[in-house]
């Protein structure tokens, strides 16, 4: 934090909109205090309980992704029934506590957390599942870059991954096969904040 927080004040003062991914709350009390506008979290505010209460009194937009376990052991925890229906009843278990906790619903988007406790298929799946996941009526992010579901599907014959400095789609003719039609890649997302009204599903 000592030094993310330099960093983070230096941007922001050069204009810079600032998103901190963390899921730690200390770290987004002090990086909005240093003037970071977005907030990232992969574990959706089940990592640090006090996150869900920091974010609702800091007010800026939250970036809420499906997680089940850290880093470490999450493969372990990649078992599903319909993934997209798993990840939209855990989602909406999370955006409940969220809003009880304070956090604002109009701040909210959802991401359906590609490569964590998730599979290559389950991946694919939550790719051609979007729509499903849209009638949650939150925002989506969704990030796909360089995960290991994009360099399985790149892997000559089928077999093994293709590195992470390989899975980047330099255009059309490099997308992953199954990409949702109409889809775009980028290098880097910033979610708009959520439409106002939206409650999530209890």
């Amino acid at each position: 934090m000592a030094r993310t927080v330099p960093v983070v004040r230096e941007l922001a003062r050069a204009g810079v909109c600032v998103s901190v991914d963390t899921m730690h709350a200390p770290v987004v009390r002090a990086s909005v205090g240093a003037g970071a506008r977005l907030v990232n979290d992969v574990s959706g505010g089940l990592a640090d309980p006090a996150m869900a209460r920091t974010v609702a009194a800091a007010d800026v937009p939250y970036g809420a992704m499906h997680w089940r376990a850290p880093s470490r052991e999450m493969d372990r925890h990649a078992d599903y029934g319909d993934v997209v229906a798993d990840v939209m009843a855990e989602l909406g278990a999370r955006l409940w506590r969220l809003t009880e906790e304070g956090v604002d619903p109009a701040r909210i988007v959802l991401d359906p957390g590609l490569g964590f406790s998730k599979r290559p298929e389950h991946d694919w799946k939550l790719l051609a599942g979007l729509e499903r996941l849209r009638t949650l009526g939150f925002p989506l992010l969704v990030g796909a870059s360089r995960k290991r579901f994009i360099g399985a599907a790149l892997a000559e014959g089928g077999a093994g991954e293709v590195p992470p400095s390989g899975r980047s789609p330099a255009g059309p003719s490099k997308q992953p096969p199954g990409w949702p039609p109409g889809s775009r890649t980028a290098c880097g997302s910033t979610p708009s904040p959520a439409a106002p009204g939206h409650s999530p599903p209890r």
